[in-house]
């Protein structure tokens, strides 16, 4: 009786963790799906899911207007790449430009 109660329980926990499961796995298939229809890739992509899959409104994150995302966006990339002085005024001018 005791090991019938044991894996009735067992059974309950393992179910009330699928659906977590299947809730995060389609929340990256959704936000995959949205970075590859708008194109993006390195540090914009990887700014964009990190907000997307935290469930944030990617549209404002973190009460950014557009232009200041592309801001954070272009400056995060170019401190990737280590770029300093004329290099990164030019990268930045073209990122900005470009990022929409």
């Amino acid at each position: 009786m005791m090991l019938l109660l044991a894996v009735a329980v067992a059974s309950l926990g393992i179910a009330t963790q699928a659906p977590a499961a299947n809730q995060q796995q389609e929340r990256m298939r959704s936000c995959n799906a949205q970075a590859k229809s708008q194109t993006l890739s390195g540090a914009v992509r990887k700014d964009f899911m990190k907000h997307c899959l935290a469930g944030e409104d990617t549209g404002s994150a973190k009460g950014l207007n557009s232009q200041q995302r592309k801001m954070k966006t272009c400056s995060a990339e170019a401190k990737s790449q280590r770029l300093k002085g004329s290099d990164r005024q030019q990268f930045m001018s073209s990122c900005l430009k470009s990022t929409s």
